[in-house]
């Protein structure tokens, strides 16, 4: 028997032994079930021990519940009394998570113990950058809504001009500011746009300016008819006595000298809207009673023949005025009569050169 025989008595003795230690716990697992069983028992035993804090975990989930909306309720009731019932409903439900998720945090370091609560607050941090991603726009929107209700550049009722819509503000909400317009659409206009943008509030203040271009007659008297319109308007109703009335020479246009009337009123659009009707319909009265002319656009239009010789010659070209001599001349006609006299020169010379 040589060395390599005996090498593979020993590779073929190892690999039964190994079967044998495979059978072994194949049988071990068939037969006895009672490894299975006490791993159930210590699941139950691990329940049993921690059902106290469970039962403690519910009552403090529940407890925060309620809690979480009597804190709602409470900033909600009291923003309503300061007139800020929309800051209210934001700020109010941000309290309210705030609570649920603490009570949860604490729920969970009642079941487990060795759980502590910077763990859970490191894993949402790392959690909450993922979300952060995920839902940039309807945080920039929750955040850009929540600035508007604190800071107010606006209200609701409020009047408002932004990305060349207009309307009446309807409501403020976490994600989109709600107006309606004045033929009675809906607009939504989410927040971050709002925030970032231009935004023309019209009823910012209780009254403000209106105006319209009226033309007088170059003949008429400029004063004059000032006073006839400052008297007018002032009569109207709905403008506001607090404020002059104001008829100022605004240009000198090519049939009428223009009058800009300035007035001041309420600043909703339906008084704007309604007393400016007022206002124009009494100043054409007035100006017609003053027989103060408001004479219409006057344009000449001058037409010339374009077939003249004398087209495109600055020097000679009378730009469409009546003709005062004996007619003009069509070009071709100028043109045959130009051609005749540079002939005829050179007839003579041919005349004076035969013997």
């Amino acid at each position: 028997m040589n060395l390599f025989d005996i090498h593979l008595m020993k590779l073929v003795y190892l690999l039964r032994l190994q079967l044998d230690v495979v059978e072994d716990e194949k049988q071990n697992i068939d037969v006895d079930p009672g490894m299975a069983i006490e791993r159930i028992d210590s699941w139950i035993d691990g329940i049993v021990r921690l059902a106290p804090n469970i039962i403690v975990a519910i009552l403090v989930l529940v407890a925060f519940y309620f809690l979480a909306r009597f804190a709602k309720r409470f900033v909600t009731r009291q923003s309503k009394k300061r007139g800020r019932e929309n800051l209210g409903q934001v700020a109010g439900g941000f309290i309210r998570w705030i609570v649920l998720i603490s009570g949860f945090v604490l729920a969970a370091t009642i079941v487990i113990p060795t759980l502590k609560p910077g763990d859970i607050i490191a894993g949402l941090g790392v959690s909450s950058v993922a979300i952060g991603f995920a839902f940039k726009d309807i945080l920039q929107n929750w955040l850009a809504g929540l600035l508007i209700l604190l800071r107010q550049p606006f209200e609701v009722d409020d009047q408002i001009e932004v990305s060349g819509h207009e309307g009446t503000v309807m409501r403020i909400e976490t994600r989109a500011t709600i107006i309606r317009t004045y033929d009675n659409q809906r607009v939504v206009i989410p927040n971050s746009d709002i925030y970032t943008s231009a935004v023309k509030v019209k009823t910012a203040n209780e009254i403000r300016r209106s105006q319209y271009d009226v033309g007088i007659g170059y003949a008429d008297d400029i004063e004059r008819a000032k006073e006839v319109i400052k008297k007018a308007v002032s009569q109207v109703e709905g403008v506001s006595q607090e404020k002059d009335v104001e008829a100022l020479v605004w240009g000198l246009d090519a049939s009428r000298v223009t009058l800009r009337v300035r007035w001041w009123s309420k600043s909703r659009r339906s008084d704007v809207v309604h007393i400016n009707d007022r206002v124009i319909t009494a100043v054409k009265h007035a100006l017609d009673d003053a027989s103060i002319d408001m004479p219409y656009e006057t344009q000449v239009h001058l037409f010339h023949d374009q077939t003249e010789e004398s087209d495109g010659d600055r020097s000679a070209q009378r730009e469409g005025w009546p003709d005062e001599g004996e007619g003009t001349r069509p070009r071709w006609k100028a043109e045959k009569e130009k051609q005749e006299k540079q002939q005829k020169p050179n007839s003579d010379s041919d005349r004076s050169d035969r013997p």
